[in-house]
């Protein structure tokens, strides 16, 4: 895919005006884009996007991502807040001025992708096989998993390798009971020996100054008295947008098996998990879900969010998890440990398990999508915060040339 930053001035007497409408819900802050594939006079071009709404014209910064199918969308962050029922005009001229440096950058340190926002790292992709601990059997090795993820000031907020579950890896999205030619496969508890899940390549990397990201490919692989075998591919799409108060970046799975189909069996476990920091216990961090769960009454619940806060060494940091509605068997039950977990300590694990409790059929040549959005935040977190996120992402602002 092609990536376009987009410049500061002014190309042309002639302008395209789009207004992003709010609909039913406050936008602060919104990632919103739009299709240019008809105006764009080519995929060189830069642009120049305008606020309107005030007494004079604004620079906006946005930027431009071509795919291999030719179309061409134009992003960018409706800074502030747009009321509910209220619109905002932009203007967005083409030239072929080229941007300066991003903002959101990225880094790769030969072993992971580094997403970073204005220097401060946002997550790691790791991308390179992490070996198991020493003295600790070599199947705990993987790859493809995201840690560190970090808060806005600097706080670790994912373990990997943890002593008392040696197959967890930050954030990552195995699966438990994977039924394959009739037999039964476990790829999320490594030390069964039965698969595991590893990252293939990286296809497109993205940087600017709205968002960086990255496409990765991943296998997921049985072990079988006849070897291994590739029964599943992924493509995980990340992308980490510039907005002010915290970091907010989407997770996107897209799964499909390469010859048979695969059943993803009803088990209690599953599919996108997050191990927290090993300094947050049940004595110093808190959950709360959509439906107003605390984490005693979470484990089985189904939720559109969920969020832990907890103390950490430069204060207290959370995060939001926020489920996309179109996703499969949505909103999807959480597996969460209790306040009793691991003897006591109440350690934090968070888990979307779409197969909590029912089976998922998927077939050979028709990829299915899960999709879920993370926002990274300082301080606490509240209900109508969370909710108003999770309406901005499953229910975006329309945005639409100008009548």
């Amino acid at each position: 895919m092609l990536l376009i930053n987009c410049a500061t001035e002014m190309f042309g007497a002639d302008a395209l005006k789009v207004k992003v409408n709010a609909g039913k819900h406050d936008r602060i802050s919104s990632v919103v884009s739009f299709d240019i594939s008809k105006y764009a006079p080519n995929t060189n071009s830069s642009v120049l996007l305008q606020d309107l709404s005030g007494n004079k014209k604004n620079a906006v910064p946005c930027q431009i991502v071509s795919d291999k199918s030719g179309k061409t969308v134009l992003y960018w962050i409706a800074s502030g807040t747009i009321p509910a029922g209220t619109t905002r005009t932009y203007s967005i001229s083409f030239g072929n001025k080229q941007a300066g440096s991003p903002t959101m950058s990225i880094e790769d340190n030969h072993k992971a992708l580094v997403l970073k926002k204005e220097g401060r790292p946002i997550l790691a992709y790791n991308y390179t096989v992490t070996p198991a601990p020493e003295g600790v059997d070599p199947a705990f090795s993987r790859s493809g998993y995201i840690h560190p993820a970090w808060s806005p000031s600097g706080n670790v907020l994912t373990n990997i390798q943890p002593k008392d579950h040696r197959h967890h890896y930050g954030i990552w999205n195995p699966w438990t009971h994977v039924i394959y030619d009739g037999t039964l496969y476990d790829l999320w508890n490594l030390g069964d020996k039965q698969g595991t899940v590893r990252a293939r390549d990286i296809s497109s990397t993205y940087q600017g100054t709205v968002f960086n990201g990255y496409d990765a490919n991943l296998d997921h692989v049985i072990f079988t008295p006849k070897g291994e075998k590739l029964i599943m591919k992924e493509c995980w799409k990340v992308r980490s947008w510039d907005v002010p108060e915290g970091f907010l970046w989407d997770f996107e799975s897209d799964l499909v098996p390469t010859s048979l189909p695969i059943i993803l069996r009803e088990y209690r476990y599953a599919g996108f998990g997050y191990r927290a920091t090993a300094d947050w216990t049940k004595s110093n961090c808190i959950m709360m879900t959509s439906e107003g769960k605390s984490r005693q009454q979470i484990d089985g619940t189904r939720a559109r969010w969920i969020y832990i806060t907890g103390q950490c060494a430069n204060g207290k940091s959370g995060l939001l998890f926020l489920g996309h509605p179109d996703n499969y068997n949505a909103p999807q039950p959480l597996r969460i440990w209790d306040e009793n977990a691991n003897g006591g300590r109440g350690d934090a694990f968070i888990n979307f398990a779409p197969t909590k409790n029912e089976d998922w059929q998927l077939q050979p040549g028709y990829p299915v999508r899960l999709r879920y959005r993370v926002f990274v935040y300082d301080g606490e977190m509240t209900s109508a915060r969370a909710e108003q996120l999770w309406q901005d992402y499953a229910d975006p602002a329309i945005v639409a040339p100008c009548e």
